[in-house]
C-alpha cells in the first residue's frame, strides 16, 4: 500500500555499490581542494542577478519614523495613559464545605 523509506544504512550501501560499479567500468574519481568546486576560472562567480528595474537612487530615511513609533509605545506603557477596560461580569461557582458546587453567580469585578 505505501512504500517504506530506505534507511541511512541502505542508502549508504546503495551509494557505495554505485561508486564501485562506476570504478569497475573505468571511471575515475578526482580529488579537489576544499572550496575549489565553487570557483569559476579560479574565482568565485561574479555574476549577479539582474532585474528589469534599476535600484532606487535614494532610500527613505526611517530614523524619524522609528523614533515616533518608540515615543507612542512609551506613552502607552505609562500608567496614566492606559485605557481603563470595562470588565464584564463573570461567572463564579459557589462551593459547599465538602468542595461540591452548590450554585453559580455572576460577579462584577
Amino acid at each position: 500500500m505505501f512504500k517504506k523509506r530506505p534507511t541511512k544504512a541502505e542508502l549508504r550501501d546503495q551509494l557505495s555499490a554505485e561508486v564501485s560499479q562506476f570504478l569497475k567500468k573505468g571511471g575515475e574519481i578526482k580529488q579537489v581542494e576544499m572550496g575549489a568546486s565553487g570557483l569559476v576560472d579560479g574565482r568565485y562567480n561574479q555574476h549577479k542577478a539582474r532585474f528589469d528595474h534599476p535600484k532606487p537612487a535614494e532610500r527613505t530615511p526611517i530614523h524619524g519614523l522609528l523614533a515616533a513609533i518608540d515615543a507612542r509605545r512609551k506613552s502607552k506603557l505609562q500608567p496614566g495613559n492606559r485605557k481603563t477596560t470595562q470588565t464584564s461580569p463573570r461567572k463564579k461557582v459557589i462551593y459547599d464545605d465538602f468542595g461540591e458546587p452548590v450554585r453559580t453567580v455572576w460577579v462584577d469585578e
